[in-house]
């Protein structure tokens, strides 16, 4: 059921969000729906949509139905580890995870959420993806779910771009990735542009703002990917694309 699907503003939305209000943060719940069923999650990582299984509920469901046995799955922008412990039951034993996140509070929850479920196919890089190999300011925005790269940032963080850390042997050839940057998605895109054009990994992309959106749509384009939109919209009308070779 996707209850984050139910608006907040009706009666029925607000009375089923109230029992929500008095769950203790530090609280270990289980996930209660999807392929990540049963895993275990600290209430206090984010929204209670991640625990009940409803956030972002069409792309959870896309996810679920194209990630498979022994995947490679690149998190970008792992937050808390949502997408992290899907992809990571997602893709078994033979399959591999790796986490991508530079915000302190964000990787505390994330490896908490890894070592509470004892994964052993994940691994985390303290980082931000971008088009660099450097160091840059952060911002995070005031909320931990809306952190990004900024010339004005509170955090000095570590960039890495995927094409390099592939290049090296540092981590695997993806199968899939996950990019949710918060507008930084277009550099990490550019950054990753080797391994794009030789590997044609299947990305589930969101896009801040349209002139972002634009910029991605025409570079994955070039690259021969074919674009669709997660929730069936038209493509120009959405922020959460599905980015595929034919």
């Amino acid at each position: 059921m996707n209850f984050s699907g139910i608006s907040h503003k009706t009666l029925f939305g607000r009375l089923l969000r109230w029992p929500l209000r008095i769950v203790p943060p530090e609280t270990v719940v289980p996930i209660l729906q999807g392929r990540a069923k049963g895993h275990k999650w600290i209430v206090g990582a984010g929204v209670h949509g991640y625990w009940l299984g409803s956030y972002e509920y069409p792309k959870r469901l896309l996810f679920e139905r194209l990630i498979k046995n022994d995947d490679i799955v690149f998190d970008i922008g792992a937050h808390t580890g949502f997408y992290t412990l899907l992809a990571s039951a997602l893709c078994g034993p033979g399959g591999a995870v790796v986490a991508f996140e530079p915000v302190p509070r964000n990787l505390g929850f994330l490896k908490s959420h890894i070592r509470i479920n004892r994964l052993t196919n994940v691994r985390v890089i303290e980082a931000a993806v971008s088009d660099t190999d450097d160091n840059a300011l952060f911002s995070d925005g005031g909320n931990t779910s809306v952190g990004h790269l900024s010339e004005s940032g509170n955090l000095s963080v570590r960039t890495v771009k995927i094409d390099s850390l592939v290049a090296s042997g540092e981590i695997p050839v993806p199968t899939h990735m996950k990019i949710d940057v918060e507008g930084g998605e277009y550099r990490v895109l550019v950054g990753s542009k080797s391994v794009l054009a030789q590997h044609h990994p299947t990305i589930f992309l969101a896009t801040h703002g349209r002139e972002p959106h634009t910029l991605c749509c025409e570079f994955l384009r070039a690259l021969s990917y074919s674009l669709a939109a997660v929730s069936g919209k038209a493509l120009d009308r959405t922020d959460e694309i599905l980015a595929y070779a034919e």
